[in-house]
């Protein structure tokens, strides 16, 4: 395989894994979304429904090119770590929608998401260190998670 052939695989992986990701955690929210989600009470901030999916495929594509940058740096230690770091919150990501969605545990979907947020705050770090561009481009990811995070606290504040 030539040099821009892996690098073309490199970033189709990169995307997909991330877009695997979105899809997996999909699958615990499109369940719960019309019989249980529908009839929580929500903020008065609480986005329409219908944004969560362009959203989150946005987020992921970002997620994806923000891989492939620090992968595209090659696998010294830093990159790797960077990398299983990487790996975690988006296994992270999706035990949130397990627990929020499939478990029905606002309780529980909190106290995840608040290590979510530091775990993407330390790929964030990691990854500038890398590359400064796939550490800016996970910015969009902290903010929306900071906004989840403030809406996952008052749906369960709310429906206690």
């Amino acid at each position: 395989m030539d040099v821009k052939t892996n690098k073309v695989v490199r970033f189709i992986f990169s995307i997909a894994v991330c877009q695997a990701a979105g899809v997996i955690g999909s699958i615990f929210t499109m369940q719960s979304i019309p019989v249980w989600y529908a009839f929580l009470k929500k903020p008065i901030f609480a986005p329409p429904n219908w944004l969560f999916a362009p959203v989150w495929v946005t987020l992921f594509i970002l997620m994806g090119v923000s891989l492939y940058l620090v992968w595209g740096k090659g696998l010294n230690k830093q990159v790797k770590k960077g990398l299983l770091i990487f790996f975690m919150q988006l296994f992270l990501n999706i035990l949130w929608s397990f627990l929020f969605f499939g478990l029905r545990s606002p309780l529980y979907g909190f106290i995840e998401i608040i290590v979510l947020w530091i775990s993407i705050l330390i790929t964030i770090s990691k990854f500038y260190k890398i590359s400064k561009n796939a550490g800016l481009l996970l910015l969009p990811y902290i903010a929306w998670v900071t906004v989840a995070s403030f809406l996952n606290y008052y749906i369960w504040i709310l429906n206690l």
